[in-house]
């Protein structure tokens, strides 16, 4: 007899997981890219703290904000199909047997296995059924508009703190070299710390998050440049 195993899936993790590496990428590449363009404009080692600080406050307000509206508009999309399938299941009940009995016959079931399946899931939970299989909502897709302002609020305010205490140790001679080469490490760390945790490539997702950090914080070290030459 064969034994049974447990089998960790990460799906689970892919709503926290996704809010924790957005912020906490988002704190870092926004925070060091304004500390680098601020710096390369050649202001004083206070105006460029006090950029980080701003810009870690005010990003972390913005992507709290963000994330609540965009996965409220998400949870109220659920919402009103859900009440329009509650509505349909008691208005037209064979109906809808019938279209979750399909459902089934197109992932591979004979039509007689497919109806009894339909049967049997509806008897016990016949929105759940729908809400899964039709509508593709279930308990991990789920929105969850608190939790995921609030993941990402925190993550961004402890990525834009990475940078900003990088400011405070270097000598403001070597401030832009320094922010830089650190919050790429930390970049790395990051995606190598998200993929882990989600399972994915560790080597591939923390170069394409150094990638595109380093593209943003020279960017802005160049316009910062000009600026600072211009005014």
């Amino acid at each position: 007899m064969s034994r049974l195993h447990a089998e960790r899936h990460l799906v689970s993790r892919i709503g926290w997981l996704r809010a924790a590496v957005l912020g906490a990428n988002d704190g870092i590449v926004s925070t060091a890219s304004l500390i680098v363009g601020v710096a390369a404009a050649s202001a004083a080692s206070s105006d460029v703290l006090v950029a980080g600080i701003a810009g870690l406050v005010a990003g972390a307000m913005s992507m709290a904000a963000g994330e609540y509206v965009s996965v409220s508009s998400q949870s109220d999309t659920e919402q009103a199909d859900l009440a329009r399938e509650r509505v349909e299941l008691e208005t037209k009940p064979a109906f809808e047997r019938e279209e979750l009995t399909q459902i089934y016959v197109k992932r591979g079931l004979q039509p007689d296995l497919a109806r009894q399946v339909a049967d049997q899931l509806m008897a016990k939970d016949e929105l759940g059924a729908h809400a899964q299989d039709e509508l593709g909502i279930s308990e991990l897709t789920t929105a969850r508009p608190v939790l995921a302002a609030m993941t990402s609020a925190a993550t961004l305010a402890v990525g834009a703190a990475l940078p900003l205490a990088t400011v405070f140790v270097s000598p403001p001679a070597v401030l832009v070299p320094a922010v830089s080469g650190a919050s790429l490490l930390f970049l790395a760390l990051l995606g190598a710390i998200g993929a882990r945790a989600g399972g994915a490539n560790i080597p591939k997702a923390a170069i394409r998050v150094t990638f595109w950090g380093a593209l943003a914080m020279a960017l802005t070290a160049g316009i910062g440049a000009l600026v600072g030459t211009a005014v």
